[in-house]
């Protein structure tokens, strides 16, 4: 290595100590002006001596600058890093330990050897440096010159070699730069001393290369160019903070079935840690003005955000998709991390932006309602298929509280929509309405699809178990309509149409069943002739109690609704029964059939009235016909048939004429009756609150005839 390329140092007797500008600056003066660029390694004494007695000229000239200029234009261009007040420790320290470098070079006599390049490279690498800095820009200052005068003319490769010698160096301190900032989140503890002499190097190399603005004023070869390392340093952080982030442990889904949970929990922990070790231990070795825990605040923000971004293009499942947006919703912002007391005043989180973009978020919360629809018709589905094989195919008998039927429908329905609206309103009150829609729909299709399993299941067994599992699922869908309104503050009107539907559909096959108990009674008891049936009065009100005796333990009012329609049933059956042709019959048997059918009805009503029945009206319709087959006399007969017509303004002509066929009178006497004021009153009345009863009553088709 050339005189020319050497690094003059001076060293104390301790530590070396880096040379300052202007010492550089006269070293290349007086090279300059002894000649330096002629001199050879034989002329180093007299290089030295020359030196020596330059530095002396300069010193003097200095002094006499000093008592006009304060500390010097050096001086004060080297300490013009500033720290706000609140680092007061910090800048005294490292101004104290600036000054101490000054004075020792203005004082102190330049000794030593030159370095080489290998050599500065190896202080760079025992991170030394600031030593370092000063030999390469001394490099620098050297070159700059010696191109300026022209030296390089005949010999350009020898300044491309120099100049790539130096912006080898300063890249090999940049990339040291780097690492120790990369470093400072790999480590437990933090090398103070190391991150303060950074701060200082990169304070001396923005003040030994000011950021004039002017591109033209360097040269292509980057000499004297300002080496940007405050941006290299918010750079390294970022780098830092991204590494950090990616090297937190994540288990694969096949090793471990929690694997986002536990992901995110050291995510929150590790990087929490993190945060604190900033503000307590790193923050202090730089100024104010690096505001370091903002910047790294943002840096593990921008870091997390990507992560995250890459965690929510792989296909999640429900469970992982909930702890995604929970973690982003709630726990980033929340006391277990950025909102931890340890960390505040220092990490304010109110300026950052969203940690995942509205499109990401917006996806990640459909994908969650598409996977909570999937989920909710499962469980819909598991409901069912219990009550299949729990319940159907055992014969179980329902619960009997509070003197009703009871079913877990209500309770397991509201259950599994109550616990979806808690995590969905955890994250979002939109996730939370977009939750209870969904259920909704389900819901809808749900109970349509249990009556048809529930209908079809019946159909093959034929159980008795039909009427209290009817009992038992329409109290519970009337309780959960109840409390979806009352809980959920939902709209149930879409709802009730569903299940009177259904409850509609339940209560025809319910129908069916008595009918098919009850028809066979029926026509025992009203044989075609009646004296010489055998059947008890009071069988086919055994029949029907029996039967009937399930609605007690339905809700009210619909307990009481579908009674009615037991005991409106039970009323017209026997009345059509009734209007069937008989052989015909003396006065003393007809007025047996009066009474033996008169006291079946009183038992009959009397059984659905005690059950529940208040159809009340249904009442005079049994005795109405007893009379007028017992009666005698006409003209009674008419006031019976008048009677009739008024309390069930429903019937028709053809009702009339079967009962008068069935009371044993002729085609004659049967016309005389209907037409004397009768059929006009028949053919324009209507029931004015809406109870229909001889309407239901198929006429047989002999007496149609007339």
């Amino acid at each position: 290595m050339s005189t020319n390329t050497k690094v003059y140092l001076r060293r104390s007797a301790s530590e070396p100590e880096p040379a300052t500008n202007d010492v550089e600056k006269e070293k290349m003066e007086v090279a300059s002006e002894l000649g330096s660029p002629t001199l050879n390694d034989e002329n180093t004494g007299f290089f030295e001596r020359g030196f020596k007695t330059m530095l002396s000229i300069r010193k003097s000239k200095r002094k006499n600058e000093k008592e006009q200029e304060g500390t010097g234009t050096w001086r004060r261009r080297l300490l013009s890093f500033q720290f706000p007040k609140n680092s007061e420790e910090n800048r005294i320290e490292i101004l104290d330990g600036l000054e101490e470098i000054v004075d020792k070079t203005e004082t102190e006599p330049t000794e030593g050897k030159p370095l080489s390049v290998m050599e500065i490279n190896e202080l760079i690498q025992k991170k030394q440096l600031l030593e370092a800095f000063a030999s390469i820009k001394y490099m620098e200052d050297e070159t700059i010159a010696e191109r300026d005068a022209d030296k390089y003319k005949d010999n350009p490769q020898e300044f491309f070699r120099k100049t790539k010698d130096v912006n080898l160096l300063y890249s090999s301190i940049t990339s040291m730069i780097q690492s120790i900032v990369v470093g400072t989140l790999e480590h437990h503890t933090v090398e103070e001393s190391t991150l303060t002499s950074v701060v200082t190097l990169i304070a001396r190399e923005e003040a030994a290369h000011p950021n004039t603005g002017n591109a033209a004023d360097l040269g292509a070869d980057l000499l004297g160019a300002p080496r940007k390392w405050r941006e290299e340093w918010r750079e390294a952080v970022n780098e830092g903070t991204r590494k950090r982030v990616l090297s937190i442990p994540m288990a694969s889904k096949e090793e471990e079935k929690a694997w986002l949970d536990l992901h995110l929990s050291f995510l929150q922990k590790y990087l929490l840690e993190d945060l604190l070790k900033i503000k307590s231990s790193v923050k202090k070795c730089y100024p104010e003005e690096y505001r370091v825990c903002e910047v790294y605040v943002e840096a593990f923000h921008n870091a997390i955000a990507s992560h995250l971004q890459d965690l929510s293009q792989r296909p999640l499942e429900f469970n992982e998709l909930y702890s995604l947006l929970d973690w982003v919703a709630n726990t980033y912002h929340s006391e277990l991390f950025l909102g931890h007391a340890d960390l505040k005043p220092e990490v304010q989180t109110k300026n950052l932006s969203l940690l995942l973009t509205t499109a990401d978020w917006d996806r990640l919360n459909d994908d969650y309602i598409t996977s909570v629809k999937g989920k909710i018709k499962s469980y819909f589905g598991n409901i069912l298929t219990l009550e299949v094989t729990e319940r159907w195919e055992k014969e179980v008998p329902p619960e009997v509280k509070d003197n009703l039927y009871q079913s877990s429908l209500s309770f397991d329905i509201q259950t599994i929509i109550g616990e979806h609206m808690k995590l969905s309103e955890a994250i979002s009150k939109k996730l939370k309405t977009k939750t209870l829609e969904l259920c909704m729909a389900e819901l809808r299709e749900f109970i349509p699809r249990f009556g048809e399993e529930f209908l079809e299941w019946n159909a093959v067994h034929d159980s008795p178990m039909f009427a209290p599992y009817f009992a038992a699922y329409i109290n519970s869908f009337h309780d959960l309509l109840s409390g979806l309104e009352k809980v959920f503050k939902v709209n149930t009107e879409e709802l009730q149409k569903i299940l009177a539907a259904l409850t509609k559909n339940f209560r025809n096959v319910f129908l069916n069943k008595l009918r098919t108990k009850t028809q066979p009674l029926l026509k025992k008891i009203l044989t075609k002739d009646w004296i010489l049936a055998r059947e008890k009065p009071n069988s086919l009100a055994v029949a029907v109690s029996q039967f009937s005796e399930h609605l007690q333990h339905t809700r009210q009012p619909l307990g009481q609704e579908l009674l009615c329609h037991v005991h409106k049933y039970v009323v017209r059956e026997y009345i059509a029964q009734i209007i069937k042709p008989k052989k015909k019959m003396n006065g003393e048997k007809r007025q047996q059939a009066k009474e033996k059918i008169n006291l079946e009805a009183k038992i009959l009503n009397n059984a659905l009235i005690d059950h529940g029945s208040d159809s009340s009206w249904l009442l005079p319709a049994i005795s109405h016909i007893a009379n007028i087959i017992g009666e005698k006399r006409k003209d009674r007969i008419k006031e019976y048939v008048k009677e009739l017509t008024e309390d069930y303004p429903d019937i028709r002509k053809e009702h009339i004429m079967a009962i008068l066929t069935v009371r044993g009178l002729g085609f004659t006497s049967r016309r005389m009756i209907f037409q004397q004021g009768f059929h006009r009153a028949l053919e324009s009345s209507d029931s004015e609150d809406g109870n229909t009863l001889f309407a239901e009553i198929d006429v047989p088709a002999t007496i149609n005839c007339f």
